[in-house]
């Protein structure tokens, strides 16, 4: 997926590019607004529209009433107005104003913004001066201290009461292990639903979260007692890192912090940076949706991911046109890696890039074990894998490295007769898994289709599971050393 050609001027001096059909599809909340905003992705319903150098495109569309809705969108946020009376982000009229955009160049010519975009626009700008600029001074400074103070009473009273339900959780374990694993298969998930519950009273969602983790063990097929073992031992872990939180190093005392569930917030000085949107995807969690988009920063090399979320039957507000560049500030929440960051201001969006750098197959598992130092509870890493191929496997599909030669299941027969320093496989590494949530996706097909039995460049998360890939880039053009460029990004979740 990449961005059209073409492109307006910022007043910044920075291109703002136009997005394709695909990355205008992305971002629709859910399968019936992609549908809907397609029917309206033609000229027929629209007039009055218009762009401008800043990034704004509107238009009015013709809907069931008398009145045509209006619709603005600044590209450069995004951020997203309609008259109509839906609760989506974008609407159904913003995906077709944008679909429009991307496939009808010359149903938008550069024009003054009418009267109720410009006001919008207004709007927008002078909430953005407002956040830049915040309450600096702190507000009346008779009342700032006494709310620090109040705000620090009350997370010492949550301390308190996660520190209670920590050592409960420990009890428990303990019981659970002089009475043996084999007998929670007779428990029913009732026990673990209990302690997870008493986790919930003591503030501690994300030990809740993992002790509900554990009861699912118990039905996960053969093997799960070594499963069940591993993952108490993960929990044990972390309730002894809580109660000892005061010893440890300042990055990993904010990790167990998040881990046990308490609340963060972004810290430390921004960082500006060109950032690719890798992937953008969306996970239900109970009642909530969680969306991650995932960035690599061009100048930083650094990898960042931002979550948001939304209420239950509706999509998070956020949302990045995957593959584009955008010119933006990311402050990094505390803790091990550094990973999550809190999107701060928007200069605009360039023109699409290649993909990041990227690393051998072979050498992504030190990579993961690195990550795991600083976050002991990390469930995966992300890596960008470059010129490895899709093949089959005895248990379902791996990535392989292009240049080792490795043996698919056609060729098993043969490979066993090889000698030990034969060509590598998957046995030296040169191979990773793909992960059981990866083989039940279409974007399975999307990678084997892009692939077509040569080297591909891939973005996904790494971990005890397996290798689980987000984006890939086209093969593009070969390079001088044989490797490949890397053209048009593709979203495969």
């Amino acid at each position: 997926m990449q961005l059209s050609h073409g492109g307006e001027t910022s007043p910044t001096g920075t291109p703002v590019a136009r997005w394709s059909v695909e990355q205008v599809l992305a971002l629709a909340p859910d399968a019936a607004s992609r549908k809907a905003g397609t029917r309206l992705g033609a000229a027929g319903p629209w007039s009055g529209t218009g762009c401008d150098a800043t990034g704004a495109v509107w238009g009015l569309c013709k809907g069931s009433g008398s009145t045509p809705y209006r619709t603005v969108v600044d590209t450069t946020g995004p951020a997203y107005a309609c008259s109509c009376p839906s609760r989506k982000f974008p609407c159904k009229h913003a995906l077709g104003l944008l679909l429009l955009r991307a496939s009808d160049d010359a149903a938008f010519r550069p024009a003054e913004p009418a009267d109720w975009v410009e006001a919008w626009l207004a709007g927008r700008r002078a909430r953005a001066a407002q956040t830049g600029s915040g309450s600096a001074a702190g507000g009346d400074g008779a009342r700032g201290p006494a709310d620090t103070d109040a705000a620090r009473k009350r997370a010492e009273r949550r301390a308190e009461r996660v520190t209670g339900g920590a050592q409960e959780l420990e009890q428990r374990l303990g019981d659970l292990l002089r009475g043996g694993l084999a007998a929670t298969d007779c428990s029913g998930y009732g026990l673990w639903e209990e302690t997870a519950a008493r986790m919930v009273d003591a503030q501690a969602p994300g030990l809740a979260a993992r002790v509900r983790e554990l009861g699912a063990i118990t039905g996960s097929g053969a093997g799960w007692p070594v499963r069940l073992l591993e993952e108490c031992a993960l929990l044990h872990l972390l309730d002894t890192a809580w109660l000892g939180r005061d010893r440890l190093p300042d990055p990993l005392a904010a990790t167990v912090r998040t881990r046990v569930g308490l609340p963060m917030s972004a810290e430390g000085p921004p960082v500006r940076d060109h950032w690719l949107v890798l992937a953008q995807y969306d996970t239900p969690d109970g009642k909530i949706v969680t969306r991650r988009i995932w960035l690599y920063g061009r100048r930083s090399g650094r990898t960042a991911l931002l979550l948001s979320f939304g209420a239950a039957g509706r999509s998070p507000d956020r949302a990045l046109p995957v593959g584009a560049t955008i010119d933006a500030e990311l402050t990094p929440y505390p803790g091990g890696g550094q990973l999550r960051a809190e999107l701060g201001e928007q200069f605009g969006t360039t023109a699409a890039a290649g993909p990041p750098p990227g690393i051998a197959a072979a050498a992504a598992p030190a990579v993961y074990g690195n990550a795991l130092r600083e976050d002991p509870w990390l469930e995966a890493w992300p890596v960008t894998l470059r010129d490895v191929i899709p093949v089959p496997s005895k248990d379902g599909w791996q990535v392989a490295d292009a240049h080792a030669g490795t043996h698919t299941d056609a060729h098993a027969d043969s490979a066993a007769d090889e000698p030990a320093d034969g060509p590598a496989d998957a046995r030296t590494g040169s191979a990773l898994p793909l992960a059981p949530a990866a083989l039940s996706r279409p974007g399975l097909w999307k990678l084997v289709a892009l692939s077509g039995g040569g080297p591909v460049t891939v973005f996904g998360e790494l971990g005890h599971r397996g290798f689980d890939p987000f984006a890939a880039w086209d093969p593009g053009e070969r390079e001088e050393g044989g490797g490949t460029t890397g053209g048009s990004l593709v979203q495969l979740v």
